[in-house]
């Protein structure tokens, strides 16, 4: 735990194996997956107050037609508290999720789960959003271009998963690595590696055990534009740049 904690931009399956001399790659990248089902604390509170929401789609080998749809990516729902206490720009926390549409079917339910009701959500246009304030919410649409603070976390978002894990990242498995980079990006500001630490044993100890065969998710293609045909099945966050 120390070893993922001490780690600024991600531990991964590779490097865990080489620092404690595992036999398996797999019990690497299992032990690593189950620490990341830990960073999502039980009955986590909910954003509140003024909140940005959007997607963006990740992975894929092509860059996809323009708008609301990528063949080979996969679609991830943002949502992004702004802090009161500071300038209108500055970020608070976050939440992802893997989202399987941009419906308002898929969307409505995500934010019902990550903000609280009475909340001013700021969004683009786009026709999903448009009955928010028939949910308890204060809409308020924007031109998509102001809404700088969603867009500057998927940017951190894709670039984190290209950098740390080369982009190979499973849609399976999407979810464990949606959940550490929210874990990392919302202590960013800690100090103290020692506290990053102290939290992921105190919510590891919180979370329902992981069984082994529940990792194992559906044989999917990587989000990524390399050729994977080489690589073991579980080789999904597999990073060269150790």
């Amino acid at each position: 735990m120390w070893h993922i904690t001490n780690q600024k931009y991600g531990a991964n399956a590779l490097g865990l194996k080489r620092l404690l001399g595992l036999g398996s790659y797999h019990t690497a990248w299992q032990w690593l997956h189950k620490l990341r089902r830990a960073m999502v604390r039980p009955n986590r509170d909910k954003l509140c107050d003024l909140v940005e929401v959007d997607e963006t789609y990740v992975g894929g080998a092509k860059p996809g037609k323009r708008g609301r749809g990528a063949a080979g990516k996969a679609l991830v729902g943002i949502a992004v508290e702004m802090n009161s206490d500071e300038d209108d720009h500055a970020l608070g926390r976050i939440r992802l999720q893997h989202l399987e549409n941009a419906s308002a079917e898929s969307l409505i339910p995500f934010i019902q789960n990550v903000v609280q009701p009475d909340s001013t959500i700021r969004t683009d246009d786009w026709a999903a959003y448009a009955n928010l304030n028939d949910y308890g919410f204060k809409h308020v649409s924007l031109g998509s271009k102001e809404l700088k603070s969603v867009h500057l976390v998927a940017a951190l978002l894709k670039r984190w998963l290209l950098g740390t894990y080369q982009g190979a990242v499973r849609p399976s498995h999407l979810t464990y690595y949606l959940d550490e980079f929210t874990f990392r990006f919302n202590r960013r500001k800690s100090a103290s590696r020692g506290k990053l630490f102290y939290r992921l044993v105190q919510q590891a100890m919180m979370v329902d055990p992981v069984p082994a065969p529940s990792l194992k998710g559906p044989a999917l293609p990587f989000l990524t534009g390399q050729d994977n045909s080489n690589l073991d099945p579980l080789d999904a966050d597999l990073d060269h740049n150790i």
